[in-house]
């Protein structure tokens, strides 16, 4: 049951696998799950339903689950029903802390908490520009300072996760030079929560001396046209500075770069 996070595919499987095994219907399904309508649990694994809280236990019932695994269906059903984003990783945090409890991943896992901290990404550049050093040594060099049991986690948490390897010199080497979002629909609200964090420390830079950092901004007024044109060459400026730091030198320093273009007022026009 671990390796799931899809409810409608551990319906499904259980449904092809009793079906196999004897004259199993649909229909036969629903009924030993109290639903009248004979086709609803395949309409659910289709996407055309979805199963409600209230209904998960019925169908859990009906699976023959344990009470472990009956509890992690029923959370599983809370993450795919999800009304909003907050309630949506609340799920997705459970499910991680009953997989750890049997000592399995949950997909994405490692790309979601690697999502949730500036930390990670500020020492997975930082450990390698820095052989031999002791985590005290990297929490110095950081910008907000941080604590060495910070340091130490986070290294822990990388080396676990496969994004930094330590050598038998005790160096620290990334073992991929970038890292995208993965495919579990919860990351990407870790990776806002994450560019928040980056916005909170953009507003701390501030107060540093014009030679150690570059700040701007334009207010401007467009169409929507303007606005795509604006957000292509963003995202072609970006291809520009991945080319730069992937034929640029040995880390000298951690930087930041923040990509915000943002509304500052609804529309005035075209709409009524």
């Amino acid at each position: 049951m671990i390796e799931y996070i899809d409810y409608r595919k551990v319906i499904q499987d259980f449904y092809d696998e009793k079906k196999r095994a004897s004259a199993f219907s649909w229909r036969d399904f629903a009924k030993s799950a109290g639903f009248s309508s004979a086709v609803f649990l395949k309409y659910v694994c289709e996407g055309k339903k979805n199963l409600s809280k209230a209904a998960a236990s019925s169908v859990a019932s009906a699976m023959g689950l344990s009470e472990f695994d009956a509890a992690y269906f029923n959370t599983m059903v809370a993450y795919g029903s999800a009304k909003n984003e907050s309630d949506k990783v609340k799920a997705y945090e459970e499910l991680c802390s009953m997989a750890n409890q049997r000592k399995v991943r949950t997909l994405g896992a490692n790309e979601y908490d690697y999502f949730r901290s500036w930390k990670n990404s500020v020492i997975r550049e930082l450990a390698p520009a820095m052989p031999g050093a002791k985590p005290f040594e990297m929490a110095k060099a950081c910008k907000p300072l941080i604590s060495a049991n910070d340091v130490d986690s986070t290294l822990n948490f990388l080396e676990r996760s496969g994004l930094l390897v330590k050598d038998g010199n005790d160096v620290y080497h990334q073992t991929d030079k970038t890292i995208s979002i993965g495919a579990v629909d919860v990351i990407p609200a870790a990776a806002r929560n994450l560019q928040r964090q980056m916005g909170e420390l953009a507003l701390d830079a501030v107060s540093l001396p014009p030679s150690e950092r570059s700040m701007s901004g334009i207010t401007m007024g467009i169409t929507r046209q303007g606005y795509e044109r604006i957000v292509k060459a963003l995202t072609e400026f970006r291809k520009q500075v991945l080319n730069i730091i992937s034929k640029d030198g040995d880390t000298e320093q951690v930087y930041r770069l923040n990509f915000q273009f943002f509304p500052l007022t609804e529309k005035v026009r075209g709409e009524r």
